[in-house]
């Protein structure tokens, strides 16, 4: 699958993942196809977890929601990720079963967004949670979470543990590898600067 993490530290935000998409057994490394995993929507990077089906569908519904997709805070992201569930099912044909005993119909995504108002993930019944420090998604995420666990009350930026986590997950597990997409961005508290690895 992958390795995605954000990071929120001081002032400092990141969002970084891996290259590599699987199919089955077959690897598909950035030398062979892009894999560009994290994409921009106004001024929040987006990163997915699962099928690579995701990617070139969210992609376009979020950026086509215009205005209309607000990311800034918990609610907002909610209320654009059920939007999107919507569409996902009526346009896109969306499977939405997951368990027999599903609450909800899933919309089979897992996400996170950073944005200068903070760093959220998304889940497939579109809970939505506001971390304050750290979180990863995908198969590499529970080696992401040790290292960046591990390094964040060093003295280190937000992008430099963000890079840490996605390291580990690409050194241990076999559905992550380099090169890595690594964005940092400053909260609005201290003005939107941003920069690209």
């Amino acid at each position: 699958m992958t390795t995605c993490v954000v990071v929120k530290k001081g002032n400092e935000i990141a969002i970084a993942s891996d290259s590599l998409v699987t199919f089955g057994d077959t690897r598909l490394s950035h030398v062979y196809e892009e894999n560009e995993k994290i994409f921009k929507v106004g001024e929040s990077y987006v990163t997915l977890a699962g099928t690579a089906a995701h990617f070139p569908v969210m992609r376009k519904l979020l950026q086509e929601l215009g205005a209309e997709c607000k990311l800034s805070s918990r609610e907002e992201v909610f209320d654009t990720y059920s939007r999107v569930h919507a569409v996902l099912k009526d346009k896109y044909f969306l499977n939405t079963k997951e368990d027999e005993d599903d609450p909800y119909e899933s919309s089979q995504i897992t996400s996170l967004i950073a944005n200068p108002y903070g760093i959220f993930g998304v889940y497939s019944y579109r809970e939505v949670f506001s971390f304050e420090r750290f979180w990863g998604i995908g198969s590499g995420r529970n080696f992401a979470l040790g290292a960046m666990h591990a390094v964040y009350d060093q003295a280190l930026g937000a992008r430099e543990i963000a890079e840490i986590g996605v390291q580990a997950g690409a050194e241990f597990d076999k559905s992550s590898s380099a090169p890595f997409r690594i964005f940092s961005l400053w909260s609005k508290s201290t003005g939107p600067t941003e920069q690209q690895l």
